[in-house]
């Protein structure tokens, strides 16, 4: 499958300036990162989850910033999640 990603300027690839698309992505909790327990909800499986509001986003996410308001306790995923990385690129388009 080819996916074409659009060149965008490495400069405007910031998580201060993006509409955050991957903070709608469901994230697993798979490691203990001191995510604060009400951010956390139980899957219909019992798998951990960061909590989302009505709209789909993270619970966590400052709607007026659209930073994350616990980005030294933030999961794993999101950790890897590089910015500017392919799946950002893919997640911006």
């Amino acid at each position: 499958m080819l996916i074409e990603v659009k060149n965008l300027p490495e400069k405007d690839v910031s998580c201060s300036t993006c509409r955050a698309n991957c903070c709608r992505l469901e994230v697993m909790l798979i490691t203990d990162t001191g995510v604060p327990e009400h951010y956390i909800e139980l899957d219909k499986w019992g798998g951990m989850t960061m909590a989302r509001l009505d709209d789909g986003w993270c619970a966590a996410v400052d709607r007026e910033t659209m930073l994350c308001t616990i980005y030294e306790n933030r999961p794993f995923i999101c950790r890897e999640f590089e910015m500017g990385g392919y799946e950002c690129l893919d997640e911006r388009t």
